[in-house]
């Protein structure tokens, strides 16, 4: 069992093997980009379209960051000077959110950032991600943007800014490069406009809908109602034989 004594955030082995709950499947995918990418942006956007939950790695730990306790003054300090915070305790925060959240398809935003990341990950939720979405934008482009925004965030500084750009660049393309030699990696150009750049992630998670439904479908998992036409027409005709007027509804 693993504790966080400020915040009593627990997670047991318990709560790991009952999740997902039995007959449930999780759908999960990673979202990942440079500081200013506009990751976010197209997540809210995922959200409303597909029905995923939004879970930002960054907003759990600002969250995290706003108790006056030794570890979210830790976690602060931290993003204060453009580090990375403990993957064990980034994954904690997840599968927490990931349990409370009542849904089966999660964006995870922001995350995983470097391969200590991934490895906590995969040690913690057993769950296979669908695959890395992966927002590629210039730097010139992000620092722009972020300069811009003006969100009022203690880390939006310009020297903090480019910490954070290098920390980027040095940690995660090796996790961008692993889940590309799996064929899991989804690349988009993040240089465009924000309805631009969804016209090219609203086709790769179209496919992944396509994808889920045939298997779906394989599975036996439709309804008369969901099934196309003329597998709905020989499921017809097999009640007919066999009498089973009820499997119709």
């Amino acid at each position: 069992m693993t504790y966080d004594l400020e915040r009593r955030l627990i997670i047991s082995k318990n709560h790991i093997e009952s999740f997902p709950p039995p007959g449930k499947k999780i759908t999960i995918v990673f979202v990942i980009g440079g500081p200013g990418s506009g990751k976010g942006t197209q997540c809210a956007k995922i959200v409303k379209q597909f029905g995923f939950t939004h879970l930002s790695a960054g907003d759990l730990l600002r969250e995290e960051a706003k108790y006056d306790t030794e570890q979210g003054t830790m976690i602060k300090n931290l993003m204060n000077e453009g580090k990375l915070v403990s993957s064990d305790l980034i994954v904690k925060l997840l599968f927490k959110a990931m349990r409370e959240s009542g849904n089966d398809k999660f964006l995870v935003d922001g995350f995983p950032r470097n391969e200590e990341n991934r490895h906590a990950y995969e040690n913690i939720i057993h769950i296979e991600p669908e695959f890395l979405l992966f927002i590629d934008c210039s730097k010139e482009e992000m620092e722009r943007r972020i300069l811009n925004r003006n969100q009022g965030r203690d880390d939006d500084n310009i020297d903090t800014i480019r910490r954070r750009f290098d920390v980027f660049q040095q940690q995660t393309l090796p996790v961008i490069q692993y889940y590309e030699k799996r064929g899991e990696l989804r690349k988009v150009d993040g240089n465009r406009q924000v309805d631009e750049v969804f016209e090219d992630v609203k086709a790769i998670f179209a496919q992944l809908n396509n994808q889920k439904n045939h298997d779906g479908e394989q599975a036996g998992g439709l309804s008369r109602a969901q099934m196309n036409p003329l597998k709905r027409w020989f499921f017809d005709f097999l009640c007919g034989c066999f009498g089973t007027k009820e499997a119709r509804n």
